[in-house]
C-alpha cells in the first residue's frame, strides 16, 4: 500500500471511528441501562447544567486536554478531532433515534451500543493519529507518577463514575457489561482494522505501549 493510500485509509478510519463512537455512546444513553464511565459523568453534568450530553462531552474533553499541559503531553490530529466529533455525533444520533421504553428493545440497543463502541475504538486507535484526551490523561499520569496504567485508569474511571452518579448519571448493568467486554472487543477490532506500516509491520505491535494503555480496562 502506498504512503498516500495509507494516509487516506487512516484518515477515513479516524473520522468514521470517532463518528461511530459518538453513535455508540448515544445508543447506550437511549438504552438507559447504564453508560460507559465517562458517559456517566457527561450525563450527570448534562442534567445539572441543562446542556446536551454531546456539548458536555466536548466541554469535558477540552478541559481534560488542558490537563495535558502540566503533564507535557502532545496532542495529535486524532486528539483534537476526538474532542469535537464524538460529542457532535452523539447529539446528532440522539436527535434522530426515537425513544425506546420496553426492556425488549432496550437490551438489544445496549448490546449494539457496546459492540459498535468496540468497532469504533478499533477504527480510530488503529488510525494512529494520537490518543483521545481521556486516554492521554491516563498515560500522562502514568509517566509523571510512576504508577501503573491499570491503577491510573481504575482511579480515573472510579472517580468519574462516582461523580457522574452523584450528579444523576445512569449506572447499571450496562456499565458493568461495558467494563468487562470493551477490552476484548477493542483488541479484536484493533487487529481487524490494523493499517500496515510502511515497513510492512503491524501498527498494533509497533505501537504496543499506547494500545496496551488504552485497552487495560
Amino acid at each position: 500500500m502506498s504512503t498516500k493510500n495509507r494516509l487516506g485509509r487512516r484518515l477515513i478510519q479516524l473520522y468514521v471511528g470517532l463518528a461511530l463512537y459518538g453513535v455508540s455512546s448515544a445508543l447506550l444513553v437511549e438504552a438507559g441501562l447504564g453508560l460507559e464511565p465517562w458517559g456517566v459523568l457527561h450525563q450527570g453534568l448534562a442534567r445539572l447544567t441543562g446542556l446536551t450530553i454531546g456539548v458536555v462531552s466536548i466541554v469535558v474533553g477540552a478541559a481534560v486536554l488542558l490537563l495535558w499541559i502540566p503533564l507535557r503531553q502532545r496532542p495529535g490530529l486524532g486528539t483534537v478531532s476526538n474532542v469535537f466529533m464524538i460529542g457532535l455525533a452523539m447529539d446528532g444520533t440522539l436527535a434522530l433515534v426515537p425513544a425506546v421504553h420496553s426492556l425488549a428493545a432496550r437490551i438489544p440497543l445496549l448490546l449494539a451500543g457496546i459492540l459498535l463502541n468496540g468497532v469504533a475504538t478499533g477504527l480510530y486507535i488503529s488510525a494512529r493519529f494520537g490518543p483521545g484526551p481521556r486516554d492521554g490523561l491516563m498515560t500522562g499520569l502514568h509517566r509523571r507518577t510512576g504508577r501503573s496504567i491499570r491503577l491510573m485508569r481504575t482511579a480515573i474511571e472510579v472517580t468519574v463514575v462516582a461523580t457522574g452518579f452523584t450528579l444523576g448519571g445512569t449506572v447499571g448493568i450496562g456499565t458493568v457489561l461495558y467494563a468487562v467486554s470493551i477490552g476484548p472487543l477493542a483488541q479484536l477490532f484493533l487487529r481487524v482494522f490494523d493499517v500496515p506500516s510502511a515497513s510492512g509491520g503491524s501498527t498494533v505491535v509497533a505501537e504496543g505501549q499506547p494500545h496496551r494503555a488504552i485497552l487495560r480496562r
